[in-house]
């Protein structure tokens, strides 16, 4: 059997080295980082690495793009998949910044939540979202419209960032998303006003909901915050809370810590996935999403 080789692309200056662990603890047996990737670079890049094995070998050769930013690594993933020339294909794996699996495990445990805690599901819920321009907040209100919730992107410095963004989901995924300001504490009240499901994907260490600003979101069921550096992003969301009474309402929260366990497990399956195919795979936040409601449960 050939051996088992990851070709791991960024537009960064940096390969992540979380990225490089999660693949070598998979079992990759070769693993090779390429930085300041240019969309067209692609090609190249990967026709060269499709076309130096046999095509029975595709299914042991891997692509897996990094970076920073949602739309640019669903380019590369697209620009990769034109590139291949069959028989000849590799897998693809697109998780940029963590972002694909991050969103997909921030809603799969809030859609358990909402089933086990309150019998219901993700359909119809409005999802308000903060860090709005973030690619976390990008995943997660793609995979919210796509089942069947109406979500909401919240900018931190006004409307205009994120509705540009909400037009750019429309535009790629057919789908409807919200965006409104969060400027002000009033703006950031106003937006969770008839919220089913709040969502922090804010900058790390960045308060941004205070208890007394929950309070102003009556139908509040479930929160999540992602960010695991003190102060907690959603008053009362500890790092390790799984379904924790929020300090009003009825509503429930979930910690970082827990979001951050079904993002890893996702990733590492994922990874093994790859390597168990015997037919190319091409994953990305779609595919995330599927694995991880099954491995929140």
């Amino acid at each position: 059997m050939a051996r088992s080789i990851l070709h791991m692309l960024t537009p960064l200056k940096h390969m992540s080295p979380f990225d490089v662990n999660m693949a070598v603890d998979a079992g990759f047996e070769t693993i090779v980082t390429y930085t300041d990737v240019t969309l067209p670079d692609v090609v190249s890049l990967t026709q060269d690495s499709i076309f130096s094995r046999a095509p029975g070998d595709g299914a042991r050769t891997g692509i897996f793009i990094g970076g920073k930013n949602a739309e640019d690594a669903l380019d590369m993933m697209d620009r990769a998949k034109k590139a291949f020339v069959p028989p000849f294909a590799n897998h693809l794996f697109a998780d940029p910044a963590g972002s694909f699996t991050t969103g997909a495990a921030m809603v799969a445990q809030v859609s358990r939540a909402l089933r086990e805690k309150f019998g219901t599901g993700l359909k119809d819920k409005r999802i308000v979202i903060f860090g709005g321009a973030g690619v976390v907040a990008y995943v997660a209100a793609v995979i919210g419209a796509l089942e069947g919730a109406k979500t909401v992107i919240v900018g931190h410095d006004g409307e205009e960032r994120v509705s540009k963004i909400a037009f750019t989901m429309k535009w790629r995924f057919g789908i409807e998303v919200g965006a409104v300001d969060g400027t002000t504490p009033d703006d950031r009240r106003r937006g969770i006003a008839d919220a089913d499901v709040i969502l922090s994907a804010g900058p790390a260490g960045i308060p941004i909901l205070s208890a007394e600003d929950l309070s102003f979101a009556p139908n509040l069921l479930v929160a999540s915050d992602v960010n695991a550096v003190p102060p907690a992003g959603i008053a009362g969301i500890d790092v390790n809370a799984v379904d924790v009474a929020l300090p009003v309402g009825k509503g429930v929260g979930i910690g970082a810590l827990a979001v951050g366990n079904v993002k890893y497990q996702t990733q590492k399956q994922l990874f093994g996935r790859m390597l168990a195919s015997e037919t190319p795979l091409c994953l990305d936040f779609r595919d995330a999403y599927t694995l991880a409601v099954e491995v929140a449960g």
